[in-house]
């Protein structure tokens, strides 16, 4: 890296911003990773100090959204456990796995998500009257099955567990957009308020991020000095985002999810389809 006033700075301000998204929405990296690239690191390198520098933020917004997080212990610890055993995958996929492997499918991953939660408000209405008939024809099921799926569906069940390990794994690798990606799976598949869904975004994506970092500080090299300079910025940009996201209507924070996760789609698709 080049070290100058303008590139702390550029790096320092790119933190901040970047947490702030992140704890909205995500997407942070798509802004940081060039300031990184720009200020004379390798990509991979790039990447690995991206992931170190962005941690602290995740869990600052994380902080931010406590209030949001209380009462959902379980789902904490069950999301948090799969999006860790995902992250492991992805990160490790990072040092064995050429970056073509995922560069095919990522953009319309994080395409395809944004335009779900765009879609969720209708895409929940249609599910919510398949339930409805379905809870009519099965109706001489036993109560106490109809208990044991009620539980898994409060849960997610397993498609939902299925979708944040894939998440898990994306955001071991790369992580742009991840956060876009985990939002549209709550939104669908969970019966909550997208306040409360955005914490437990918030905290996936700080487990992904620390599994990745830690095993990227164990068995790759770091630079340190950007890593520091995102960790301060994060730090500060998280709870700014928090406190921005938590005063958001909950169509104005979809209409952000959108917008972001349609712009990350359209930066990613330039950058590896064409």
């Amino acid at each position: 890296m080049t070290v100058s006033a303008l590139t702390v700075t550029l790096v320092l301000t790119s933190g901040v911003l970047a947490g702030i998204i992140n704890t909205i929405v995500g997407s942070g990296t798509l802004l940081t990773f060039p300031v990184l690239i720009a200020s004379g690191l390798p990509p991979v390198l790039a990447n690995m100090s991206n992931t170190v520098g962005l941690v602290a933020g995740n869990f600052s917004g994380a902080y931010g959204y406590r209030h949001e997080l209380k009462g959902q212990r379980h789902r904490i610890t069950l999301f948090g456990a799969v999006s860790l055993l995902g992250a492991v995958v992805g990160a490790l996929g990072l040092v064995v796995l050429p970056a073509a492997a995922f560069n095919a499918i990522v953009p319309a991953l994080v395409l395809v998500a944004s335009l779900m939660v765009m879609a969720q408000p209708w895409l929940k209405k249609r599910l919510a009257r398949s339930a409805r008939t379905v809870d009519r024809d099965g109706s001489e099921a036993r109560h106490g099955d109809r208990g044991k799926w009620r539980a898994v569906a409060a849960e997610g069940g397993p498609f939902l567990w299925a979708g944040i390990f894939g998440a898990g794994v994306y955001g071991g690798y790369f992580g742009a957009a991840a956060g876009v990606v985990l939002l549209a799976l709550f939104g669908l598949l969970l019966d909550e308020d997208i306040q409360s869904l955005n914490g437990i975004k918030n905290i996936c994506i700080g487990v992904i991020n620390a599994v990745a970092a830690l095993l990227f500080i164990l068995i790759a090299p770091i630079a340190w000095l950007p890593a520091l300079l995102l960790t301060a910025g994060s730090l500060l940009g998280g709870q700014i985002g928090a406190r921005v996201a938590r005063r958001m209507p909950p169509t104005v924070l979809r209409a952000c999810v959108v917008v972001i996760g349609l712009t990350a789609a359209t930066v990613l698709i330039v950058r590896y389809w064409t």
